[in-house]
């Protein structure tokens, strides 16, 4: 039965046509218009920092990606649509009168071009926009080269796997995608226009359809045995057993013959279905098909699941052994823990050390780190924040410099320009990004030292030793621009740089609040003439760019001030490392950022997941995303200026192949490492992330018997935090930048800075082994695991905190400090390898409760060593009653008077006064302070509980007195 002519669809006027272009038109440019804005935005912040042609390479190829795989999308759709189209059926039979595919059939014809456009063009979008995200695997496939290092089982170079293995899978991937959608194109046009019939006695496809759909079936399965030959490498990459990465016995025996032996099938397969051009029916493809199912379960599935279980497991050890020592060599040479990067030393660890032998001791004990500076934010901020706008990030950060020939390290931060903090009269456009622009100094304190003990002056002891620089004064640590424009806690673009007479930047100078500052450096985007002013002004939806009269020549617009983002944006290939710090070189503030060249796809190499391997707690950093990775280098050192934003990268490892990659693709974005300066190198440090991941490894693949890394006998494990209570206790103990003797060198007077961390049996709480990483330029990278006897029980941090905890003498104090409205804060405990001892230090924070200008106070210190516990208020007194007398000669840990706090900025959280300071009700409160301290220490000396507590109560009634007067003075 012929169908029914179709039903005419109504026709638009040529009004209506009008209108609806013009409204497309005008959707159009309200979607690209947004798009192109911010491209020339990104363009001219690419300009700035000399990387235009990152940028340009970036996004051509992903515009590239976009055409090419778009087109090829949407004409195979299209194409399989025309060819479905023109071989319907001329007479459509139809069931019945009722067809319900008659009315879809009549709005196609009406509107076949519409359909056969439109509907390719759609999907050719969607698969064009998903595919420009992979750029980076096209960049690398084309730029790659060889590792010069071959994988155990098929002897190809590791660059294949790297660089050219994902773009076959992308290949694979997208063949797959291109020939299913045109097999559902082509049965869907068949169907509506009859070439499908799903009733009737006759056959149910046309030949057209059969042919049509059974070629394109056919190249369908050829692309999926083209898939099973590259899924033998794929097996190198993943694996299937959970104890490692890579082919296991069974991989190797069962899994990738069967890959071959389907591959077969599935060419067998594709034959089958090509035959169907000139067989009438669909029946050998059909059974082809089956077969290809049916071995894919049995040989696929069944076989390795039985050999598994019948034979590899009962025999695991023997069986695996060959596949775990493969996957420990490629695993330490994929993550830098070879023989030639790791040094391992039998170390005693439970000695006894004696008095003499702290007091001689001139690289460890003098520098022992008394300042956390996880804890000491608010206490910079209360003192040395100077105005509301001013801040310092969440963490604080470590360095070492060279003063007077000596080394120190500090903890180091920059004054920072806090937009988020401004009052609320300041919140305005003018002030955000006009007036407020800039931070104003660097500021460093002596990590251990303090300027005096807490219970001296009054109780106003435990405070840093700051140095501080900035357009004020000078400290120890000169630096010829203190102004700081690019930091961790700016958020907002500013405008800076205008010669207009009302020019309104904020001088930053603490005495001439009403001067205004005008920016001569390098940083930021011109804005000095209205077409950029037009541009940020749609960019931002912010008038005032094209209005404001302070905008005027030589006005620039900072924005992307993160150093961080910088530097992420410059070397988006780059995972770029959680913790900036801030250093002086040459005189001028840099930010210093690690960058990590990483990839998952280094055959045997176990797989880590990044995010859960340096997640620790405390650490108030924003955290690395938490992508999966089987190889990391350390290859770039990245470089900020705080003053006009300069980014520099650095090349630390030359002989990554990833990283040269990269720089073939990005040509001159990477400065060769011969350009860093012998100043810039001294201040480089292990990064704290990669050390994170190393240490999770060496937990595990420091033995070296395939069948002790199996029954992990005698695997490690990071121990938790003890100093962290509550929620987040479980996490992982962070690693310590300290200053200390070389690991390897251990008699040498000269200090090593390196960072530290403990590991554990598995599962209990006994020292296993400490880890250090050195950061010195001569022997940087050089990490060094002493090792403890299994035999011995020499106690873990957990342990020596519950030992701390324990005692008499402490419980009693934090009782009693808890008691009378004091927080207590445990800073790091850092475990200090002495003389084949070890020694553990801890400080101790105290701060008043409820109140919202409190802060941490050092307030004691805790040492430990061979079972006894030093309490004291200062580190020589902890360790002279941990050693005995003489112990603490070597502790420089206290300069008496701070000139680097001024006079009334000093806030004592636990109540303290400056007795010379002030009115007369002031000064007599300070005095009874001054009283009640010593009675309560002199009652502390005697034992004396209830005098104690009286003598607690005193001082807080004082101290209430004291900021009585203080306020109303």
């Amino acid at each position: 039965m012929a169908t029914r002519p179709p039903v005419g669809m109504p026709k638009l006027t040529r009004r209506s046509r009008i209108l609806l272009v013009v409204g497309g038109l005008a959707l159009l440019a309200l979607l690209l218009g947004s798009r192109l804005v911010g491209t020339y935005v990104n363009w001219l912040w690419y300009g700035e920092v000399e990387a235009t042609n990152v940028y340009s390479t970036m996004v051509l190829t992903r515009v590239a990606l976009f055409f090419i795989v778009g087109i090829v999308v949407a004409g195979a759709v299209a194409g399989s649509l025309a060819i479905a189209y023109r071989t319907r059926p001329v007479f459509v039979p139809v069931a019945s009168e009722d067809d319900p595919l008659a009315r879809y059939r009549s709005t196609v014809v009406a509107r076949v071009r519409l359909f056969g456009i439109g509907i390719p063009a759609l999907i050719g979008l969607i698969a064009g926009a998903t595919a420009q995200a992979d750029w980076r695997a096209i960049q690398l496939f084309l730029n790659g080269g060889e590792f010069g290092r071959t994988d155990p089982e098929f002897r190809n170079d590791v660059g294949f796997y790297v660089f050219d293995l994902p773009f076959y899978n992308w290949l694979i991937g997208w063949g797959f995608v291109i020939l299913g959608l045109s097999f559902v194109a082509a049965a869907a046009t068949h169907y509506l226009f009859g070439g499908i019939r799903v009733a009737g006695r006759g056959g149910q496809f046309t030949t057209a359809a059969r042919v049509q759909l059974a070629v394109t079936a056919g190249f369908f399965v050829l692309v999926k045995a083209v898939d099973y030959f590259f899924d033998r490498y794929n097996v190198l990459l993943d694996g299937r057993n959970d104890l490692f990465t890579g082919a296991s016995y069974t991989d190797l025996n069962a899994v990738m013959p069967a890959k071959l032996i389907l591959m077969s099938i599935a060419v067998f397969c594709a034959l089958a279905f090509f035959a169907a051009i000139v067989l009438r029916n669909l029946l050998l493809p059909a059974i082809a098909l089956v077969l290809l199912i049916v071995s894919g379960i049995l040989v696929g599935s069944a076989w390795p699941a039985m050999l598994e279980r019948f034979s590899v497991s009962p025999n695991a050890i023997q069986k695996e052994s060959q596949a775990i020592q493969r996957n420990m060599t490629e695993t330490r040479y994929a993550y830098g823990l070879t023989e030639k990067d790791v040094t391992y030393i039998d170390y005693e660890g439970s000695a006894e050390v004696t008095a003499d032998e702290a007091a001689n001791d001139k690289a460890t004990l003098p520098n022992v780190r008394l300042l956390d500076p996880t804890l000491l934010t608010r206490t910079f901020t209360q003192q040395q924040q100077r105005r509301n706008f001013y801040g310092f990030p969440e963490q604080l950060d470590i360095d070492r410099y060279e003063i007077d020939g000596k080394k120190q390290d500090y903890i180091v931060a920059l004054r920072e320009i806090n937009t988020a903090a401004l009052a609320e009269n300041q919140q305005n456009w003018i002030s955000r990004h006009l007036v407020f622009t800039h931070g104003n100094g660097f500021v460093a304190a002596p990590a251990n030292q303090v300027q005096a003990a807490a219970e001296q002056a009054g109780g106003q002891g435990g405070y840093p030793r700051y140095t501080v620089s900035d357009t004020t004064a000078q400290g120890d640590i000169k630096v010829d621009q203190p102004r700081v424009y690019y930091g961790e806690l700016v958020t907002d673009y500013a405008i800076a740089g205008s010669s207009s007479a009302v020019n309104a930047e904020y001088q930053g100078e603490y005495d001439t609040a009403t001067e205004t500052h005008r920016y001569q450096g390098e940083g930021g985007v011109p804005i000095d003439n209205i077409f950029d002013r037009t541009i940020f002004a749609l960019h931002h939806g912010e008038k005032n760019f094209i209005f404001s009269d302070v905008i005027g020549e030589g006005s620039k617009i900072m924005y992307h001030r993160s150093p961080a983002e910088r530097v992420e944006k410059k070397a988006p290939w780059l995972t770029v490392d959680g913790d900036p710090y801030p250093a002086v070189i040459d005189g001028r503030i840099k930010w210093i950022i690690d960058g990590y060249t990483t990839t998952k796809n280094f055959p045997y190499a176990q797989k880590t997941q990044l995010g859960e391997a340096i997640e620790t707690t405390r650490s108030g950093l924003p955290r690395i995303k938490d992508t999966q990775i089987s190889y990391i280098r350390n290859s770039v050192k990245a470089t900020v200026d705080a003053y006009d934003g300069t980014v520099d990268l650095y090349t630390v490892d030359e002989k990554d192949p990833v990283l040269n990659a990269w720089k073939n693709i990005f040509p001159g974005t990477v400065r060769p490492k011969s350009e860093i300066s012998d100043e810039l190198a001294s201040h480089f440090r292990y990064p704290e992330d990669m050390f994170k991941v190393q240490r999770e490894l060496l937990a595990k693949y420091h033995v070296t018997d395939p069948g002790t890394f199996f029954s992990n006998e005698d695997r490690w494990s990071v121990p938790s935090d003890p100093t962290v209570q509550g929620a987040g206790g479980d996490a992982n103990q962070p690693p310590y930048y300290i200053l200390a003797a070389d690991p390897q060198k251990p008699n040498t007077a000269e200090p090593q800075f390196q960072l530290t961390s403990v590991l554990t049996p598995f599962r209990r709480q006994f020292m296993s082994a400490f880890v250090s990483a050195s950061s010195d330029p001569e022997n940087y990278g050089t990490i060094t695991v002493r090792r403890l006897p299994g035999e011995t029980q020499t106690r873990g941090p957990q342990l020596v905190q519950n030992d701390f905890l324990s005692s008499s003498q402490v419980s009693r104090e934090i009782n009693i400090l808890t008691q009378q409205n004091t927080q207590v804060h445990y800073g790091n405990l850092l475990t200090l390898p002495v003389a084949e001892g070890l020694i553990y230090v801890e400080p101790v924070y105290i701060e008043r409760t409820g109140q919202e200008s409190s802060f941490p106070q050092l307030n004691r210190v805790l040492v430990y060593h061979g079972g006894r516990v030093g309490y004291d208020a200062t580190l020589k007194g902890a360790l002279e009653q941990v050693l005995g007398a003489g112990a603490g000669e070597s502790t420089t840990e206290q300069i008496e008077g701070d000139p680097s706090i001024d006079e009334g900025e000093q806030q004592v959280p636990d109540g303290a006064g400056d007795p010379g300071a002030g009115n007369a009700e002031m000064q007599a409160a300070a005095e009874e302070m001054q009283v009640a301290a010593e009675k309560f220490f002199q009652a502390r000396r005697e034992g004396d509980y209830r005098a104690e507590a009286e003598a607690l109560q005193e001082l807080e009634s004082a101290r209430d007195k004291y900021n009585s007067a203080k306020e109303s003075g």
